[in-house]
């Protein structure tokens, strides 16, 4: 690292000037934004009651300006992160080594891919500088080893050339074919999915639910709190954690403005079903859904189709819809990769890890590649019925 930088680490990100981060952060990914960190840290939901404790890195240069900065943290614990390194762990303590703590660079509770080391435009930074200093942080501190979740290809492609190890995940995306509305998406798909995907529409639709989609301040404070029923009943039935709390999403709302859009079904005017998602400048990323009752097909609809109608309405390109799902595929969302990047001090559990995701990099797009074979698209050359 250059003399003429300074790295700090900091325990709010509140300790760092918001148009210093953004100016580093940009406007395209709401998730690495000073507002949205704001409210993960405000609402109570990152800190010692989850183990997410914020150790945000600034790399300044010589005048004080911020060049460069992280949303980092110092973790006891492998939960939430979506990329599971809880076997290294085991490995690596069974053999009598300190895994605990580590430094995850992310974003916390949130498996969307984006930029992690956020660099200020003309500052000369590259990501290479940003990762040297991260891993001398990570000597000097003692701790084991720093991870980058979630982060982009171009940074994964170069922390790997710094001597990062590189892992590879999927997720399944929709893409946006410059279509004029949800029919003409429709139109690409082969006839039995389109029937398929119109019936399961026509069926949500069937229940006598209204839907509305709301954005920003059309957010009330009893949406919210119907929101958080349907959240805490979600994490409920599948046996998880409830990292997030019930001032967190009013927080969210508050901060991020219309960049926050909350889609619910109504019965009789009251909400039983709500599914969040945030806008970015190109894409639109589902995070949580929940209900109260059982309808058909209504998780489709709220999540996956009025999720494109809204990117088609508003031109984005692309429709982010989580972590996991194969069930996704036959509804116009195809495996796509994510990355994520590791710093390992010790040599030994280096050289393990590096094994390991060199056989699963290989594994991983051997079944992307196999996942794609059940594309709902017509094949080239198919005609239109």
């Amino acid at each position: 690292m250059s003399e003429t930088l300074n790295l700090s680490l900091h325990r709010h990100v509140a300790d760092i000037d918001p148009a210093e981060w953004n100016a580093c952060a940009g406007s395209d990914n709401p998730f690495v934004s000073h507002a949205f960190l704001s409210a993960v840290e405000e609402s109570g939901s990152a800190g010692s009651r989850t183990g997410w404790l914020p150790q945000h890195a600034a790399l300044r240069d010589g005048s004080g300006r911020l060049v460069a900065c992280a949303p980092m943290y110092a973790k006891s614990h492998s939960y939430g992160e979506y990329v599971f390194d809880h076997g290294w762990a085991n490995a690596f303590e069974q053999a009598g080594g300190k895994y605990y703590p580590k430094l995850q660079v992310a974003v916390p509770f949130s498996p969307v891919p984006g930029p992690r080391f956020l660099l200020r435009p003309g500052s000369g930074v590259s990501v290479t500088v940003m990762g040297q200093a991260l891993a001398q942080a990570c000597d000097e501190l003692g701790v084991s080893s720093v991870h980058a979740t979630f982060c982009t290809e171009a940074e994964w492609t170069e922390l790997g050339e710094a001597g990062w190890l590189r892992r590879m995940g999927m997720q399944f995306h929709w893409d946006n074919h410059g279509y004029a509305n949800f029919d003409d998406f429709l139109g690409a798909l082969s006839s039995r999915k389109r029937k398929s995907l119109r019936r399961e529409r026509r069926d949500a639709n069937a229940c006598g639910l209204e839907f509305v989609t709301l954005r920003g301040p059309e957010i009330t404070k009893q949406h919210w709190a119907a929101f958080y029923r349907f959240y805490s009943s979600t994490v409920d039935r599948k046996w998880g954690s409830a990292y997030l709390t019930k001032d967190f999403f009013p927080t969210l709302g508050k901060l991020l403005g219309d960049r926050v859009v909350l889609m619910l079904a109504l019965q009789a005017g009251k909400p039983v079903a709500g599914a969040l998602n945030l806008v970015g400048e190109h894409a639109l990323y589902g995070r949580n859904w929940g209900c109260d009752g059982d309808f058909p097909f209504l998780h489709f609809e709220l999540c996956y189709y009025r999720a494109i109608d809204f990117a088609i309405e508003h031109k984005l390109v692309r429709v982010e819809a989580g972590a996991q799902g194969e069930h996704k595929i036959q509804r116009g969302y195809l495996p796509a990769p994510t990355y994520s990047a590791h710093w390992i001090s010790h040599g030994g559990l280096r050289r393990a890890v590096d094994t390991f995701l060199s056989d699963e990099r290989a594994e991983k797009l051997a079944e992307m590649a196999a996942l794609a074979e059940y594309s709902p698209f017509r094949q080239s050359g198919e005609a239109e019925p």
